[in-house]
């Protein structure tokens, strides 16, 4: 099912999927590099990158649920 799902997906649910992982890949080197280097700045500058993926991981599962349940309807 996930690779049927991935195939019919919606591009804006792609486009969240992947701007959600990258924030927060992001943000966590960007958090490792500010925690070993003592850069307390950086590391609590990556926390709202961080978050802001974590918003966009759930944007991306509300899409996806608004795609599934359309399809059901039909």
């Amino acid at each position: 099912m996930l690779n049927e799902f991935w195939a019919t997906a919606p591009t804006r649910y792609k486009v969240l999927v992947f701007s959600a992982m990258g924030l927060i890949a992001v943000g966590i080197i960007l958090n490792l590099i500010g925690n070993t280097s003592g850069n307390q700045a950086l590391a609590v500058a990556s926390l709202p990158l961080i978050g802001l993926g974590l918003v966009l991981h759930i944007a991306g599962i509300v899409v996806r649920g608004q795609s599934i349940r359309k399809n059901l309807r039909r």
